[in-house]
């Protein structure tokens, strides 16, 4: 059982140390990404509310 315990934790430690050696940048290029897509359309759904409520003659134009 011990035996099982320190190969299970010898595994468990290279995979972790081999998990930090990977390289981040594409990943780090997609979150970068997809936060700014997520702006974007943020963006473009207060656009076009703000366009509907100065169609309508809103007193109040801000999203």
């Amino acid at each position: 059982m011990n035996k099982l315990i320190l190969i299970f934790s010898i595994m468990f430690t290279a995979f972790t140390l081999t998990a930090c050696d990977i390289d981040e940048g594409g990943a780090e290029e997609f979150g970068e990404s997809v936060d700014q897509t997520a702006e974007d359309i943020g963006n473009g759904i207060e656009d076009a509310c703000e366009d509907v409520k100065e169609g309508v003659n809103s007193k109040d134009t801000d999203c």
